[in-house]
């Protein structure tokens, strides 16, 4: 089992930055990945942004170059650095944990995460 809790989310103005954590516990050995996702009201849940085993990172186009997925072994942390937020970046956003490696392509998938935080709100205002 792996617990996740988000924090860092908060009201910041257009062109501002925000720094979200992922604090993970439990057998955090077990995880292979870790994402972020968003979730808008009304909207379904969909990808930010992905870490997997030998650094590889992934993307959805919308933040590519504004965000940046980190982790800090340390501390059993992610981190994910946004910057120069948009008001279509107001979402809430969740941390997550993959148990098992896959394709490259599949890390942007919901459903291939198996652990979960309870999410941290952002709103970015124009």
């Amino acid at each position: 089992q792996v617990e996740l809790v988000e924090s860092g989310g908060g009201l910041v103005q257009a062109g501002g930055s925000l720094r979200l954590s992922c604090a993970a516990s439990g057998r955090t050995s077990s995880a292979d990945a870790m994402g972020w996702f968003r979730q808008a009201p009304g909207k379904e849940r969909q990808f930010v942004a992905a870490r997997w085993s030998g650094n590889r990172t992934r993307y959805t186009d919308s933040v590519k170059g504004r965000f940046t997925i980190s982790e800090d072994t340390a501390k059993n942390t992610v981190l994910l650095q946004m910057n120069s937020l948009k008001p279509e970046d107001t979402a809430v956003y969740y941390c997550a944990a993959a148990r098992s490696s896959m394709s490259w392509w599949e890390y942007s998938r919901v459903s291939k995460y198996d652990y979960w935080g309870q999410g941290t709100q952002v709103t970015v205002s124009s």
